[in-house]
């Protein structure tokens, strides 16, 4: 079969059309987008992925907060990917993993740790979201200091992604190498269907570990452990 396609209203009566494959949605002919539209998507096609104009940060901002009840990224070429809430157990697992990092975080006192609702402007243009990051002081002082209450202009030291059911494993993993591409040391891709965490590392190795109930940083986060027992089982039991 070939893609499948659906129309919808957006701004009015202009309509765009989304072709699914079996990795992605994407909207097309390029629509640009124009601080006024409404875009409606069933949460079937989600993620997707739209074509937007040239944003400045309070654009990007002001765009994420017309559509609240989604998530946005912007890839370095200037793709928007739209992205639905996470499923509540994800967000159970990405709560535990951002308290144990930021509580390692205050304690170590060389970084400042940030949760899945932060987002970063990266040297290759892409505006991303981790599910965790840790990123050295020295570094964000070096911001200019009307930049440090926006979107810091920098990739973090540290990032953690955590696979949820409604990724898709092979953007994840181009994700995780972008992150390294502009500047991590370190990452993680945590997997809990299969108990497995990806380590990713500027020398381009990755090294997949399985069945661990924890996992110790290296780098510029060595001394960091994280338990992965309440990751594998938020519950507890």
């Amino acid at each position: 079969m070939g893609p499948r396609h659906l129309e919808f209203v957006a701004g009015g009566s202009r309509l765009w059309r989304l072709s699914r494959t079996s990795d992605e949605l994407r909207i097309h002919p390029a629509p640009r987008y124009t601080g006024a539209m409404t875009f409606v998507i069933d949460d079937a096609f989600l993620p997707a992925t739209l074509t937007a104009h040239s944003m400045t940060d309070e654009g990007f901002a002001g765009f994420c907060a017309e559509h609240p009840d989604l998530f946005f990224e912007m890839t370095a070429e200037g793709e928007i990917i739209v992205m639905p809430p996470a499923y509540s157990i994800t967000g159970a697992r990405n709560a535990e993993i951002s308290g144990q990092l930021g509580t390692w975080a205050k304690q170590d006192d060389r970084g400042i740790a940030c949760d899945s609702s932060t987002g970063f402007a990266l040297p290759n243009g892409a505006r991303r979201s981790p599910d965790a990051a840790w990123t050295l002081k020295s570094r964000i002082a070096q911001l200019d200091p009307a930049s440090r209450e926006k979107y810091w202009h920098l990739c973090p030291d540290f990032v953690v992604e955590l696979q949820s059911s409604t990724d898709r494993p092979r953007i994840l993993k181009d994700k995780m190498r972008e992150w390294l591409a502009n500047g991590a040391q370190l990452g993680w891709l945590i997997d809990p269907d299969h108990r497995s965490v990806a380590i990713y590392r500027p020398e381009g190795q990755v090294e997949t570990r399985t069945g661990i109930d924890s996992i110790g940083g290296e780098g510029p986060v060595a001394g960091f452990v994280l338990d992965l027992s309440l990751v594998w089982n938020p519950l507890g039991a």
